[in-house]
């Protein structure tokens, strides 16, 4: 498929487009900025039609709205750029922010490149929501997206990640949640994870604990699955003043490095390979 751009559409424009996000399951979750745009706007473009006609119906809101979807995406586009050359747009997808995991990048994109102006209406997003409940560190993420399809492709992309110490976030669908999980612990070991099905639904649930656990108890997933895992524990942290008092204790003790070291990797995450060059300069006489 040719890249998709506004580089040959020459429409005035005078208006804006709004990326307005959407609640991911609890109707609740909206702002009343996104509702008023939503009022104000003359067309919203939508991922799913009948999610959001679910929603416009619960705030009784009754602009008109068209479908905006990854297989009509392009054959629209032309369409939409015509449209908000004179009127304003909102863009949704079935859940969040739209862009992000959903269609609506080509459209933003075009839309800059015709010199729209493009304005972000920011709310529920499920990666930030599961990172910020999972337990796992927040000051540094990578956001994966959907977990490729093919058991080939998900583990050379695994693999690619495997040794960064930030943690990891991303979708996975349920049909495919037991052999994501496998490949996980197999190429990236057993880590911590946080599990989140269904945020903000009925039926949420959020499972903390290792890979091998949450594969036992996700037999028979249903849901959405937002997955977050811990980064590669040996490259975070430094060694602290008590870790090498620790160590440097059971040095003189006699105990072997190897234990040594098991031990007190317990007390952080710090690269045992750091821990083994301290070691190594006890043994030189620092």
């Amino acid at each position: 498929m040719d890249k998709i751009t506004a580089a040959n559409y020459n429409y005035p424009v005078v208006s804006t487009l709004y990326i307005v996000a959407t609640p991911i399951g609890n109707m609740e979750d909206v702002s009343l900025r996104a509702l008023r745009i939503l009022k104000e706007v003359d067309l919203i473009a939508a991922e799913d039609t009948r999610t959001t006609r679910r929603l416009l119906n619960v705030y009784n809101i009754k602009t008109a709205m068209t479908s905006y979807y990854e297989g009509s995406k392009q054959a629209k586009l032309d369409y939409l750029l015509r449209y908000l050359g004179e009127h304003d747009v909102a863009l949704v997808s079935e859940a969040g922010m739209p862009g992000v995991s959903d269609p609506g990048y080509e459209f933003t994109v075009a839309a800059i490149e015709q010199g729209s102006s493009v304005v972000p209406v920011p709310g529920a997003s499920a990666p930030v929501a599961a990172l910020a409940i999972s337990g796992l560190p927040t000051d540094q993420f990578i956001y994966l997206g959907f977990l490729p399809r093919r058991q080939s492709a998900r583990k050379r992309l695994l693999s690619s990640i495997a040794k960064g110490a930030r943690t990891i976030v991303a979708f996975e669908a349920p049909h495919r949640i037991g052999k994501a999980l496998e490949d996980i612990e197999n190429v990236l070991g057993d880590r911590r994870i946080s599990v989140c099905r269904e945020l903000t639904k009925v039926h949420e649930e959020v499972f903390r604990g290792m890979v091998s656990q949450a594969r036992v108890h996700f037999s028979e997933p249903r849901g959405e699955f937002t997955l977050v895992i811990e980064g590669n524990p040996e490259k975070e942290g430094q060694i602290t003043g008590e870790m090498e008092s620790i160590l440097r204790e059971l040095f003189q003790r006699g105990v072997s490095a190897r234990d040594a070291i098991s031990g007190v990797c317990l007390l952080g995450t710090v690269s045992k390979r750091n821990l083994y060059q301290t070691w190594l300069n006890f043994k030189k006489g620092g």
